[in-house]
């Protein structure tokens, strides 16, 4: 091989090394981002709001429509409604991540809440904070059934 060749195999071998590993911090960051969303799901199964409390960045907000009319909430609010205890119903509920998108220190999640009498599509901004992942907006739908 001449050196030209292998110049543009040196340089294809750096491009793929650097390309993993960017990719290997994207992934490690998914993971910390979902890490962080188990924690509002595991808030929402048992009730108790230290789970919220661990992933709501405390100048977070909640955006949403009630009977038509724009409302918003703080993240004290919210994990001032948690009862402490598992909805009588829990058994009948189910929650998924649907996704995940992670651009550097910045992440958008969808997350939905199928409950017997309801169902919830809720939309996170995440932002990687002191090294922490925090929900720090937060806009849901709720559609009765």
């Amino acid at each position: 091989m001449n050196r030209r060749t292998l110049m543009g195999l040196a340089a294809v071998v750096i491009a793929a090394f650097a390309g993993s590993a960017f990719a290997t911090r994207e992934n490690a960051d998914e993971a910390e981002v979902r890490a962080a969303l188990e924690h509002y799901l595991q808030g929402h199964a048992t009730g108790d709001g230290q789970h919220f409390r661990l992933v709501f960045h405390p100048d977070s907000k909640l955006y949403f429509n009630r009977e038509g009319k724009f409302s918003t909430r703080t993240a004290e609010e919210y994990i001032g409604g948690a009862s402490g205890k598992p909805a009588d119903d829990e058994a009948q509920r189910k929650r998924r991540i649907v996704s995940v998108d992670v651009s550097g220190d910045a992440a958008q999640a969808k997350i939905e809440l199928d409950y017997p009498t309801v169902f919830f599509t809720d939309y996170f901004n995440l932002l990687k904070v002191d090294g922490k992942w925090m929900i720090v907006n937060k806009t849901f739908n709720a559609k009765r059934k």
